[in-house]
């Protein structure tokens, strides 16, 4: 608590100022601090990753469902085109894509939940992402930004403490 009048601080009871003597009257005002970086960005960053992911899932099972379907049956609309490739390479990119979108689903849920190993899989993931242009470099960044610093790390550490007790 402090002197309305000139900042000196004030004990609670205390009805004078014992600098500058002007009376304390009403109730004094208490600062409340500021949440930090990682807990006012925590959910906001769980909601983008549980996104991001869904588009990723709807990406990857397009890609998935395209090689498998249009590329399989290529070289009886067109045989001399050489598509014997794209049909095992896109599955496998689609597939990876899928991967990824799990990953994301797990690094959302368990940054929503404040779980302890989610900080590490999500800047995994912010690392990969920044490849993704431009909605997946603009979510890494965001992510490296709350997460990556010490004090980020030491502040998850103490909002995750009490869900591991």
């Amino acid at each position: 608590m402090f002197c309305d009048g000139c900042g000196a601080a004030v004990q609670a009871g205390q009805g004078f100022c014992s600098r500058c003597g002007k009376q304390i009257v009403g109730p004094l005002a208490v600062i409340q601090q500021r949440p930090g970086r990682v807990q006012s960005h925590l959910h906001l960053l769980g909601i983008l990753w549980l996104a991001m992911s869904a588009l990723n899932t709807l990406g990857g099972v397009i890609l998935f469902i395209l090689a498998n379907t249009l590329f399989a049956h290529m070289h009886e609309i067109a045989p001399e085109a050489p598509v014997g490739f794209l049909r095992p390479l896109l599955s496998a990119v689609g597939i990876f894509i899928l991967a990824k979108a799990l990953c994301g689903f797990i690094a959302g849920w368990g940054l929503m939940q404040r779980e302890p190993w989610a900080r590490v899989i999500a800047l995994v993931l912010g690392f990969i992402a920044l490849f993704n242009v431009p909605f997946g470099t603009a979510l890494g960044i965001y992510t490296l930004w709350v997460l990556l610093p010490a004090q980020s790390q030491s502040e998850y550490e103490a909002l995750s403490a009490p869900r591991a007790a």
